[in-house]
Parts: structure tokens; C-alpha cells; sequence
């Protein structure tokens, strides 16, 4: 494993963030490229013997304000995610000083503007409805899943496949989310999301993400259960979702699916080389 390259001290700064607690490691590879294996990333994501996070993100160079990447905690890569990207955009626009930012991902262009009273919008692009973009694993209806509870599947720059129940709150998510998200239907893996109902336009959503486990918030999860809310003809297309961490708001315009939020910058620190030294032996 090639050991990320690190400031001029040896070590190697990052950024702790979260958005409703769903956390993150933040590094700022700007200045120097930093490589990170899945072996590092997992490593990084060990609660115990790391940091700990939901993903981790790195800020590089990119064709508009910053291009990002993302870890999940066991590793494998994700091309969106939601939250991370409104507290990377708060900590850009706080560093520029500007009002709206052009963001690169490997789900395409993303673009963040401050809302205003500290919380953070990003356009999360629009929704990927057809089967292959989902993708699925075969050519089926997006909104009803011929698997038991009838969920929608919604692409958001990763999978996800929405269940709307009775009580999201007393679903055991530790069993439930992991049946779905290897699904055969889900070439990929898939986000898993169980909801319902508040009011009118107001849902009550809980998540299990690929590749990390239950979380207490998750933007694209939160997108993609809006989305198909408002497909099945349960709300409008702008839903105030509350999740175990806290609320998102989701607008969905023609420009695309809209989520505003709060964001937390919680601290900074140095990985040192011994701990990236053990990594790079494993």
C-alpha cells in the first residue's frame, strides 16, 4: 500500500465535520494530490483504532471551485454524498468568501449556495429514475420494486431503494437495512431507507447507507426519499425531512433535487506517521 503523501512535517492535516451527525473526515488535497487506498480509508473509519467517520472526503483541484471524492467507512467508493458536500461548501465558502460555489464530483457538477441564518444548499443534480441509471439489474418500474413493501428505487449519484412504512421509527434497521442493500436487484448495493408520513409535505425518514451501516442523517438518502414521495403522489416536490440527527429541507426544481441544511466544522488535527506508517503495512 503506497503511504499518502503528507505535509512537510510528516504528518497529515484533516478536518473533522458533520451535517446532523452524519460525520466525516475531511482532507484538503488542494495544495498536493494525497492518494488513499481502501485499506487507509478503512483504517482512517475504525472507530477504535482511528478517527471514525460515515465517509471521508477529499477536496482536490478541480475544473470549477474544488472537486470531490469520497470513502466509504469500509472502503469502497461513493460518487455522491450529500452531507459531506454541504459541510465541504460551508468550509469553501467561509475560505472564499462567496456566495455560491461550482463543485465537481464523480456524480457530475454540483453547485452550493449560503442559505443564509448558517445553513448550506447544494443541488444535488436531478434525480436518475430509469432502471439503468439507477442502476438496476434489470428492466423493471422504478416506482414499485417487486420486492415485499413495494419501494421506489431512485439514483442519486449511488443507489437507493425507499420503503414507506407505518413507523419508520421501530423498524430494526441493524437487520433490516443489510437485506436490502445486497439485493439482487441492486448490482451495486443500495442505500436503504424506511419512512413515513408526518403531515403534508413533512416526512419521518431513517437510514442504513452501503458500505457504512445505520447513520443519523444522510443528504442523498434524504433526496432520493423526497424524490420518491413525491413520485407515489404522497407529498409535494418540497419535503421537510426529520431524521435521527436532526432536518433537511429537499426542494425538488427543474434545475434539480435542492437540500438545505446545517452544517458543523468540529475540529482539526494531524494524522501522525506512526499511525499512517501502521496503515501502510497492513
Amino acid at each position: 500500500m503506497a503511504l499518502m503523501n503528507s505535509s512537510s512535517d510528516n504528518t497529515l492535516p484533516f478536518m473533522k465535520m458533520h451535517g446532523l451527525g452524519n460525520d466525516f473526515v475531511v482532507v484538503d488535497a488542494r495544495a498536493q494530490p494525497i492518494e488513499i487506498s481502501p485499506d487507509m480509508a478503512k483504517g482512517i473509519a475504525h472507530r477504535r483504532f482511528g478517527i471514525g467517520f460515515d465517509q471521508l472526503t477529499v477536496i482536490s483541484k478541480g475544473t470549477g471551485d474544488a472537486h470531490l471524492t469520497f470513502y466509504n467507512s469500509d472502503g469502497s467508493t461513493s460518487g455522491a454524498c450529500g452531507n459531506a458536500t454541504r459541510c465541504v461548501a460551508r468550509y469553501l465558502l467561509n475560505e472564499s468568501g462567496k456566495r455560491d460555489l461550482h463543485l465537481t464530483t464523480d456524480r457530475g457538477d454540483l453547485y452550493a449556495v449560503d442559505a443564509g441564518d448558517g445553513l448550506t444548499s447544494v443541488n444535488m443534480g436531478p434525480p436518475q429514475l430509469a432502471w439503468h441509471e439507477v442502476p438496476l439489474s434489470e428492466e423493471i418500474d422504478t416506482l414499485e420494486l417487486p420486492i415485499e413493501g413495494a419501494p421506489t428505487a431512485t439514483g442519486m449519484g449511488n443507489p437507493h431503494c425507499t420503503f414507506f412504512v407505518e413507523d419508520a421509527t421501530v423498524i430494526p434497521l441493524e437487520e433490516f437495512g443489510p437485506r436490502y442493500e445486497h439485493h439482487p436487484l441492486y448490482p451495486e448495493r443500495t442505500n436503504v431507507q424506511v419512512a413515513h408520513l408526518v403531515g403534508p409535505d413533512h416526512v419521518r425518514m431513517r437510514v442504513w447507507e452501503r458500505g457504512v451501516g445505520v447513520t443519523l442523517s444522510s443528504g442523498s438518502s434524504s433526496c432520493a426519499t423526497a424524490v420518491a414521495a413525491a413520485r407515489r403522489g404522497l407529498t409535494g416536490r418540497k419535503v421537510q425531512i426529520d431524521l435521527d440527527g436532526g432536518t433537511l429541507w429537499i426542494d425538488w426544481r427543474k434545475d434539480g433535487v435542492w437540500m438545505t441544511g446545517p452544517t458543523m466544522h468540529v475540529c482539526d488535527g494531524h494524522f501522525t506517521l506512526e499511525f499512517l506508517n501502521s496503515l501502510a503495512k497492513k
